[in-house]
């Protein structure tokens, strides 16, 4: 299957431009939690709508964490899943790894770590932690710290059937390529709702996950 054309590439997007790059664009502690009232202050669900009014969460978020897992190939992978059709919530979407935020776990780090090896048994120790991005106010109800790891090329995975139906590399190139950005909007709820859309050979990366790699994008190359 051939890819889809990438235009204007990022200008050094190898492995060593990244990393030079995301030392600089990361954060190296994590976002600090939504507070009530500061829609217009962070990143989220919320940020291509015309109007913030009546968007604005009505009871605290829960927390949550992800994993944005950077493949170290000479030319990066961003490691995603495909969730499981037989899921209540966000069935057969694209997702990065991660879940809630257990009372158990250290902090987001460790969170999004234990959840990337429940989902698709990726082995912490071959993640290198790399820093955050913005915290993302997702329209579910969830404060997402997105956790940026480098991750060893050899990885294997065992995929949890009951979360996840794949897992897959997409080129990191074409994900930070602006012209592949696409703005959507669809009715949800009987409000119209845009969001960011980055469809790749026949899967469709939106909403939250295209909305936090456009962080990316923002943080690292723009």
């Amino acid at each position: 299957m051939s890819h889809p054309a990438v235009l204007d590439p990022p200008q050094g997007s190898g492995l060593s431009d990244f990393l030079a790059r995301a030392m600089r664009g990361l954060s190296p502690s994590p976002p600090p939690f939504y507070t009530q009232g500061a829609l217009e202050q962070v990143n989220g669900d919320h940020a291509l709508q015309p109007s913030l009014e009546g968007l604005a969460p009505a009871q605290p978020p829960r927390h949550a964490a992800v994993l944005v897992p950077i493949v170290a190939r000479p030319d990066p992978g961003v490691l995603l899943t495909l969730r499981s059709a037989r899921l209540s919530n966000h069935a057969g979407q694209i997702a990065f790894p991660g879940g809630r935020v257990d009372p158990e776990d250290a902090d987001e780090k460790a969170a999004a770590l234990r959840e990337a090896q429940e989902e698709v048994g990726l082995d912490a120790r071959l993640v290198r932690h790399l820093g955050y991005l913005d915290g993302y106010l997702s329209g579910t109800g969830f404060w997402i710290v997105p956790v940026v790891g480098l991750v060893d090329p050899d990885y294997a995975l065992t995929l949890s059937p009951a979360e996840v139906d794949e897992a897959f590399e997409v080129p990191l190139k074409f994900l930070m390529t602006p012209a592949n950005h696409q703005r959507q909007s669809r009715k949800w709820q009987g409000t119209l709702r845009h969001y960011y859309a980055m469809p790749y050979e026949g899967r469709f990366i939106w909403g939250a996950t295209a909305g936090m790699l456009r962080n990316l994008y923002d943080r690292v190359y723009a």
